[in-house]
């Protein structure tokens, strides 16, 4: 693997442990408030989704801003870096939560809701990690906000 390839991978991984970051508050957040309401699996996966974007976008939006750009072109910036990564890492991490067997069931107290939230997390990362490298190569998703990242 050339030095260019492992650095492309290595912006794949960092990026998708951003994204990840908030995603997984989102969606834990999500999931934790749907369970304890005793909401059905729908309305529990979509407050899931909904903040995970929500808290992803507001990661992604943070060093922009800090960098002086103007709050219309951060959150232009912060779209176009996670839009497609948070997409996907809600797409795998909510279809692995509905085949691991009673987890949209379980209870917050119960070890099966903590433990497929952090197994359906971990796939996710797995899947988008190769996404988010196929994107930076091309110059979009994270590439568009990376240089923001260490400029304040």
């Amino acid at each position: 693997m050339s030095t260019a390839s492992k650095e492309l991978t290595r912006s794949a991984i960092s990026a998708t442990l951003h994204c990840l970051t908030g995603c997984a508050i989102g969606e834990i957040l999500g999931m934790v408030i749907g369970t304890a309401l005793g909401w059905g699996t729908g309305p529990t996966i979509a407050l899931s989704v909904v903040l995970a974007f929500l808290f992803g976008y507001t990661l992604a939006i943070r060093p922009v801003l800090a960098a002086g750009v103007g709050f219309q072109r951060a959150l232009g910036v912060a779209l176009a870096a996670d839009t497609v990564s948070i997409a996907v890492m809600e797409l795998v991490d909510n279809a692995a939560l509905l085949v691991i067997p009673g987890a949209m069931e379980a209870g917050l107290g119960d070890p099966l809701f903590w433990g497929s939230l952090i197994v359906a997390l971990a796939i996710a990362f797995v899947v988008t990690v190769p996404v988010n490298r196929w994107m930076i190569s091309r110059g979009k998703g994270h590439a568009v906000a990376h240089h923001y990242h260490h400029h304040h």
